[in-house]
């Protein structure tokens, strides 16, 4: 009897051994199966688009599929939560962007924590530019914010919405620069470009892509972008640093982050496939032609940016009272 169950005890234990063997040798092989990029936005932006760039790169190189699940709605929260929430294997990605160095100064709780998501890899940046209409008589930043502390609260400020993108900038830039402009929300991005090119507003930071076809035509005078350093499509075109409002940077980011506790020998997997796209030249030509820079910053330095970004924002959000749509 004492035989047959030391028999049966070895034979578990040389069962768990194999298991243990198997799973160490398929996580040194990360990836065996497909993984899946959770985008907290509907498809098309540019959080979406440069995604799918690092998706397709990752499944041509790593023999496995990298799938884009678009999980839109509540600021990111929607996304960032099932990124939060998913087994920490490394078989889920999570794409963040702006939203997540902001979220925490806008609300005082979150569906997730952001100590539960460990940043991989800033893949982009890409900036607003501040726009006036041509009709207004200012043609640096210097100008405009003179006109706008010679009349407080005169100027329009278009954005697409309270805490969007456009808003947020415009909200740094009077903070930095001490100037009250009166903001106006219009429905959308194309609206608020209408009525800058109306002369309805006189302030809007619009995307390259929005705004740089009405700067051609003359009918918009582009005054800065809102970039820490120039992106090469705006290579022309100086900084809000440069134009003399240092501290109006605002990028936005477009990283990977996964969920904490994936395991180190893991992550360090994920960050050398993601970097390795990332620098190649072809997709750097890519990304650069649709207006982003190139950054390529691994974790650590990612995590550190996104800290000091989160602290930014809780600042501006107190100076400027900020609050959720």
């Amino acid at each position: 009897m004492k035989t047959a169950i030391m028999r049966a005890a070895a034979a578990v234990f040389v069962s768990l051994l194999a298991g243990l063997s198997a799973n160490a040798q398929s996580d040194a092989q990360w990836p065996t199966k497909s993984v899946r990029i959770i985008v907290p936005t509907a498809a098309g932006g540019p959080t979406d688009y440069t995604s799918r760039i690092l998706a397709d790169e990752l499944t041509a190189r790593l023999g496995h599929a990298f799938v884009i699940e678009n999980r839109p709605g509540a600021g990111h929260q929607i996304g960032m939560t099932a990124v939060g929430n998913a087994e920490p294997d490394g078989y889920t990605l999570g794409a963040v962007s702006t939203p997540y160095v902001i979220n925490p100064a806008l609300y005082k709780k979150l569906p997730y924590d952001n100590n539960a998501l460990k940043p991989i890899f800033l893949l982009t940046t890409s900036p607003l530019v501040l726009g006036v209409p041509s009709s207004l008589p200012v043609k640096s930043v210097q100008e405009l914010v003179a006109l706008a502390k010679a009349k407080p609260g005169e100027l329009n400020m278009a954005s697409p919405g309270n805490t969007t993108g456009p808003h947020l900038a415009g909200e740094l830039f009077q903070s930095v620069s001490g100037v009250k402009l009166q903001h106006v929300p219009y429905r959308g991005g194309p609206q608020s470009t209408t009525a800058l090119i109306r002369g309805e507003a006189q302030v809007y930071f619009d995307t390259p892509t929005g705004i740089m076809s009405h700067v051609e035509s003359g009918m918009v005078r582009a005054l800065a972008q809102t970039a820490t350093t120039r992106v090469p499509q705006l290579s022309n075109m100086p900084t809000m640093a440069e134009a003399g409002c240092a501290g109006c940077e605002f990028d936005v980011y477009n990283g990977i982050v996964v969920p904490a506790g994936v395991p180190a020998h893991i992550v360090a997997r994920i960050e050398a496939a993601i970097k390795a796209v990332v620098t190649d030249a072809k997709v750097r030509q890519r990304f650069e032609a649709d207006g982003f820079a190139v950054v390529a910053l691994p974790g650590a330095e990612f995590a550190s940016l996104l800290s000091k970004e989160v602290a930014k924002w809780q600042k501006v959000a107190a100076d400027r009272g900020i609050s959720p749509p």
